[in-house]
């Protein structure tokens, strides 16, 4: 073995801290003990891995290296601790999933729905976070599965095309764009908006079409969920831009008028998105299945 648990701890430690006796005294290590430890596992790999200086450690270029992929190891160490402990709470197995705001608030709670009454020795930790998250997320190990919209570009991951979705504005009857047929996306910029909050994926998005165009969205209010978002654009309060999916659901118990946006961005690939999806666990593997067969289950 070229390093044990403790070493890891250890080195991670002095990374932190960036004293050698400190991180001994957290890890409750002789400092005799820790820098014998060091000195091993530079042997080992056969590189320096820390800088000795008076004031403390620096850690080396190759330090740096190490860092990264002991960090990713303890991750990994912990969730698999995590994991094994439920064994004793009658649960066989946990999923992490990150997603974006329409995958978290329009399709994956049927989903989960059926699978969870399927497997109920399963629990799924369902978080909405922004596109660029995520991919970060399932490449580091943090998240199993990922659920995007848009174009994405990630070496080194599967990414798994399910359904495709539009962007639309919705808007009150008696608005001036309701009868417009489709719009382009600058004819909106006169009017207010409703948005999503800050964190959801699609204001994200928005803002940053926004900003690449040197425009501004005239943002009057901002909600937590497409459903309060259209209940102020049924009051006209304004308009606002949701998926195509959303925004047909809810105007069937609301009075709005839906209307296509004139944009190529408009369009939407859905993807799933995994490090590698023959190493999931099955129950994982089936719930990636699931998902992919959404839109044709409906």
């Amino acid at each position: 073995m070229l390093f044990d648990l403790t070493d890891l701890r250890l080195f991670i430690a002095i990374a932190e801290l960036k004293s050698m006796t400190r991180a001994a005294e957290r890890l409750h290590l002789s400092l005799a003990a820790a820098s014998s430890r060091i000195k091993e596992l530079e042997a080992r790999f056969g590189v320096r891995l820390l800088y000795r200086e008076n004031k403390g450690v620096q850690l080396a270029p190759a330090g740096e290296t190490l860092l990264v992929h002991a960090q990713q190891f303890m991750q990994q160490v912990e969730r698999l601790k995590g994991d094994m402990q439920q064994y004793n709470n009658g649960i066989k197995g946990h999923i992490r999933i990150f997603a974006n705001t329409t995958a978290v608030t329009e399709f994956m709670p049927e989903v989960l729905g059926d699978f969870l009454a399927k497997h109920p020795q399963v629990n799924v930790a369902l978080e909405e976070r922004l596109n660029h998250d995520i991919v970060r997320a399932v490449h580091e190990g943090t998240a199993d599965i990922g659920i995007v919209a848009g174009d994405i570009q990630s070496p080194g991951l599967q990414i798994l095309n399910f359904s495709t979705d539009r962007l639309v504005l919705a808007t009150s009857p008696a608005h001036p764009l309701a009868q417009s047929g489709h719009v382009p996306f600058a004819a909106t910029l006169e009017y207010d908006h409703i948005g999503l909050h800050e964190g959801s994926t699609l204001q994200h998005f928005l803002n940053r079409i926004v900003a690449e165009n040197g425009k501004q969205l005239k943002m009057r209010i901002q909600v937590r969920s497409f459903e309060a978002m259209c209940r102020m654009i049924e009051a006209d309060v304004g308009i606002g831009i949701l998926p195509q999916s959303a925004a047909q659901r809810l105007s069937r118990s609301m009075r709005l008028a839906l209307v296509e946006l004139d944009e190529p961005w408009a369009v939407r690939e859905r993807s799933v998105v995994v490090q590698q999806l023959e190493t999931l666990p099955h129950y994982a593997r089936e719930l990636v299945d699931c998902i992919c067969r959404w839109e044709q289950d409906k």
